[in-house]
């Protein structure tokens, strides 16, 4: 199982992320979607899907997520380093984003 789908499945499962949503503000249904969506990405990302489209919007998706996990961490008072992971988040997705396409390429 990969890291976010991991991620995806905490969402659903566990206290801990109720009050992460909770300390940044964001409604209860909102981690529900995160996790669904997360799920359905992982799986466009990991599966061979032949639409190279669906993989493109997959990455967007995430990295809207991170970028918006950084912005939720700073706005809510949170320290700089608490925001640091998503940055090494983003620097994940945007390696496995350019390795995508250069394999792609070959």
């Amino acid at each position: 199982m990969s890291l976010d789908s991991k991620n995806a499945y905490a969402y659903l499962t566990t206290e801990e992320a109720k009050q992460l949503c909770m300390h940044f503000g964001l409604p209860d249904y909102l981690r529900i979607e995160l996790a669904v969506f997360k799920i359905i990405g992982v799986l466009v990302l990991v599966l061979p899907v032949r639409q190279g489209y669906l993989k493109e919007w997959a990455y967007a998706g995430f990295a809207i997520t991170v970028i918006s996990g950084f912005i939720a961490h700073l706005a809510s008072g949170d320290s700089l380093l608490s925001a640091l992971s998503a940055i090494v988040g983003l620097a994940l997705l945007l390696t496995s984003y350019f390795s995508f396409h250069k394999i792609n390429k070959c």
